[in-house]
């Protein structure tokens, strides 16, 4: 395993995945948000595949049906006859039906577990036929069955396994009912039990050494997408960040605040208290402005150096001056002192606000740069302060910065 060969699991930031990686999967189950995020991950992933098994069972099911209408004969094979046109065949186009539904992610997974029992139930019920009327060579279909139920229909292991653990339950339990003949039905029930275990084994194993990928992958994104001193998200998930929310905004006619926060003569805090101070200056700020911005849709990232970048979606003017207020009060609680500031005798920061409508013909790197504007604003007013710039973005010519002489501040 790629992250075991360089750390122990204690050596992992802490993260949702590596979280998950502590705690084991031995019952092959996540966290509920894990979870769904693997369930979507796995079926996407595998998505392809499925269609063309599901084609591809389609297609056997019409042969085999051809096949039994020979070996059962007419009168024997009518109700089989019925089983593979009016139920098999439906249910093997519905599943591939719903494998392109938008909402594939919902629909797909319940819809593939009944859809799966139920086919092994018909199987078992021509098995069942063809073997009261003296014809025992239709069982390797209900082999096969089982076997398509676990590898190629795109269940997970627990939905595979309660599918296939019904339809030999019920095989079976009717099989003995009905007492089909001794020895063959004896061979036939051994195979089934054991074919069930064989296939539960190897997807088992297979869907952990899944989830284990899936587990390191996650974990991989989150350390690439984090900054390494503070733990929050960095420049680069910003700039991919704001870019989509960006054209979200547009789309759905909601207004994106972006805030820039700088704390005060950092540089003059690094040379009278030293880096180490610095270092956790800066987490402290960074703790403070994720705790500022808590909706769903809020975003903080470190911007570069001493800046931090708080993206607001949906973002309405009294939010902006609530989320504004709570960082510039909170930033005072943490009572740092800082007493090579020109500013305060304590920690301080500047923090400059973009406030826009997105509009199509505009880009998101004008909010930015009006943001940074604003900053500029804050700083050569003194600093420890908020400059809100909303109207000025209409005059704004992206990509050519401004020092802009009346700025509205807070």
């Amino acid at each position: 395993m790629f992250i075991a060969n360089r750390f122990t699991v204690e050596d992992l930031p802490d993260l949702p995945h590596s979280r998950q990686l502590r705690a084991g999967i031995p019952w092959l189950t996540f966290d509920a948000e894990l979870e769904t995020e693997f369930r979507q991950t796995n079926l996407d992933e595998n998505l392809r595949h499925i269609r063309v098994n599901l084609c591809l069972a389609i297609t056997i099911t019409l042969a085999f049906s051809a096949v039994e209408a020979m070996l059962l004969g007419s009168g024997l094979n009518r109700i089989p006859s019925m089983i593979h046109i009016g139920v098999i065949v439906p249910l093997l186009l519905g599943a591939l039906a719903a494998s392109f539904s938008q909402r594939r992610h919902r629909i797909y997974p319940p819809f593939a577990l009944v859809a799966g029992t139920l086919l092994g139930l018909s199987v078992v019920i021509i098995q069942l036929i063809a073997s009261l009327g003296g014809v025992p060579l239709l069982f390797p279909c209900l082999i096969l069955t089982t076997i398509f139920i676990y590898f190629m229909g795109g269940l997970i292991f627990y939905h595979a396994l309660a599918a296939n653990v019904v339809v030999t339950v019920v095989y079976l339990a009717a099989g003995t009912a009905l007492q089909l003949p001794g020895l063959e039905f004896g061979y036939d029930a051994i195979s089934m039990v054991a074919i069930n275990i064989f296939c539960a084994s190897v997807v088992y194993m297979h869907e952990k050494t899944s989830r284990m990928r899936f587990l390191e992958a996650g974990l991989l994104r989150e350390m690439v997408a984090r900054d390494g001193l503070t733990g929050i998200q960095n420049r680069r998930m910003f700039d991919q960040h704001i870019q989509r929310i960006w054209q979200q905004a547009v789309r759905e006619g909601e207004r994106v605040a972006v805030l820039l926060v700088d704390i005060d003569c950092f540089k003059d805090y690094n040379d009278r208290y030293g880096h180490q101070a610095g270092d956790e200056c800066l987490r402290a700020v960074a703790v403070t402005l994720s705790q500022c911005a808590r909706r769903p849709m809020d975003f903080v990232a470190r911007y570069g150096g001493e800046e931090f970048a708080v993206v607001l979606y949906e973002a309405s003017r009294e939010y902006v001056a609530e989320v504004l207020t709570r960082i510039q009060r909170s930033i005072a609680q943490l009572n740092i002192p800082h007493e090579a500031s020109r500013v305060a005798s304590r920690l301080t920061v500047s923090i400059g606000a973009a406030f826009v409508l997105p509009g199509a013909n505009r880009t998101q790197d004008g909010l930015v740069q009006l943001a940074d504007e604003a900053l500029y604003s804050a700083k050569e007013q003194g600093r420890n302060r908020v400059v809100v710039m909303e109207a000025e973005y209409q005059t704004l010519r992206t990509g050519r910065f401004e020092k802009r002489g009346l700025p509205r501040s807070g």
